[in-house]
């Protein structure tokens, strides 16, 4: 059994083309009924006004010969299919007596005009013209058989009918063949999906139509962010596979040895595990990066506003401060969980060093810029440049393992920003982060 599938874009292009078509063509042969037909009736209408007008003519000529101009119009009728009917005064004559009372209410009215009239199955196109002939008023119809043009008429309009329909379903067949070489190009990419699922690709070609180009891109991308992903997770695995051989050797090695464990060694212990906790916790921190190509928004009033409220709880001796744009409900095209590791990186560590405030302010331009200055000891010049090295710490006085702002050097990385270190004017550090915005929504 025939099954036509209503979700195929193949489907849904022709049956709306074809019922186009054939909305046209219909319409269009109606129309051509409606025009012939109206153009035939003017076209007789005005031979009709001639006649009348030659025939008012003779009369006027030689009233006497009146009668033998109707007997010859009564003969012509037979020939031609015309008709005379001429009221003069109170006397009426016609070409054909039959005639008189069939169009004697036209002879009431003195306007001329043409006027259609149905005898039986005759149908009568009549004009009627007015005259004065030695001060009597006189009327005039001059008449003609219809019917058989309109049989002619009507034999057309369906000899018509027929060679639309000829080019009716020329054209559907043009709509099938114009449908099926415009989907060429879904095709291949169709193809170009089904060999990068069997890993003959890498990527999709850019070689299709230009309404397609950003599925393509976004596509590629979400492949790129894809095998991202799978790299950073590869090289989590690694660095925590180094990482934590040693140290777990080590403390294997304690627990498994013969010799008691003082309080020394004890301390030795918790300090290698707590080493193992902070890189366990620092690579799954690194795992949850999303990138820019995750296609999430943030908010920047709701994040910020849960991240200040969060340190405020964390550190109540410190006074923290935000000063956020004006377009305060603006959203900004960063992952929401990436901003808040991106943001709060910086305050924890503020808090952690400030004296008693901290200060963050924030503008939206073409960059999310970001501004965080605490009244801290600060960094000497010198050191600077080494803040954000992987497991580099400038100083043991507060706990730690330096590898929250080597975090954010990979934040910043994964979103093209910068991010530099300096001396604030409250004496402490401030960090400045620039993320450029490609775009933007309310």
């Amino acid at each position: 059994m025939l099954r036509i599938d209503g979700r195929s874009l193949r489907v849904r292009l022709l049956c709306w083309l074809s019922g186009i078509a054939i909305i046209v063509t219909g319409a269009t042969w109606l129309l051509h009924g409606i025009l012939l037909q109206d153009l035939a009736r003017d076209f007789l209408g005005e031979r009709l006004k001639r006649e009348a007008d030659h025939a008012i003519k003779q009369v006027k000529q030689d009233h006497i010969s009146t009668p033998v101009v109707l007997d010859s119009a009564s003969r012509g009728f037979q020939a031609f299919h015309h008709l005379y009917v001429l009221r003069l005064g109170s006397d009426i004559s016609s070409s054909d007596p039959r005639w008189v009372k069939a169009l004697d209410f036209l002879l009431d009215d003195t306007s001329d005009d043409l006027v259609e009239v149905r005898d039986g199955e005759q149908h009568i196109l009549v004009y009627r013209r007015s005259f004065s002939l030695e001060e009597e008023r006189g009327v005039l119809l001059v008449g003609e058989d219809f019917s058989q043009v309109e049989a002619g008429l009507h034999e057309l309009h369906w000899w018509v009918a027929g060679i639309a329909a000829v080019l009716l379903l020329l054209l559907v067949m043009l709509n099938i063949l114009a449908v099926n070489r415009g989907l060429i190009p879904l095709s291949r990419l169709r193809d170009q999906l089904g060999e990068l699922r069997s890993g003959d690709r890498e990527r999709l070609s850019l070689d299709v139509p230009s309404e397609l180009d950003s599925l393509v891109i976004q596509l590629n991308r979400f492949m790129d962010e894809i095998d991202s992903r799978l790299q950073r997770s590869r090289d989590s695995v690694a660095n925590l596979s180094h990482a934590l051989k040693t140290p777990l050797a080590a403390v294997t090695q304690v627990l498994r040895g013969a010799r008691p464990i003082d309080e020394t060694r004890r301390q030795k212990l918790v300090q290698r595990l707590e080493e193992i906790h902070a890189q366990l916790d620092a690579e799954l921190r690194r795992s949850r990066i999303a990138g820019p190509n995750a296609g999430r928004m943030s908010d920047l009033h709701r994040d910020c506003t849960r991240l200040i409220e969060m340190f405020r709880g964390l550190y109540p001796n410190i006074d923290f401060t935000m000063r956020l744009p004006e377009e305060i409900e603006k959203r900004v095209p960063i992952e929401s969980q990436d901003f808040s590791e991106m943001l709060g990186i910086v305050l924890d560590n503020a808090g952690k060093w400030a004296s008693g405030k901290v200060d963050c302010r924030i503008v939206l331009d073409d960059c999310l810029r970001i501004t965080v200055d605490d009244d801290g000891p600060g960094v000497a010049a010198d050191d600077l440049s080494r803040l954000g090295q992987r497991g580099r710490r400038l100083d043991e006085s507060h706990p730690g393992y330096g590898l929250g702002l080597s975090i954010l050097g990979q934040l910043m990385t994964r979103y093209a920003g910068k991010v530099r270190f300096q001396l604030s004017a409250l004496g402490g550090l401030c960090v400045r982060m620039e993320v450029p915005i490609k775009e933007s929504t309310d």
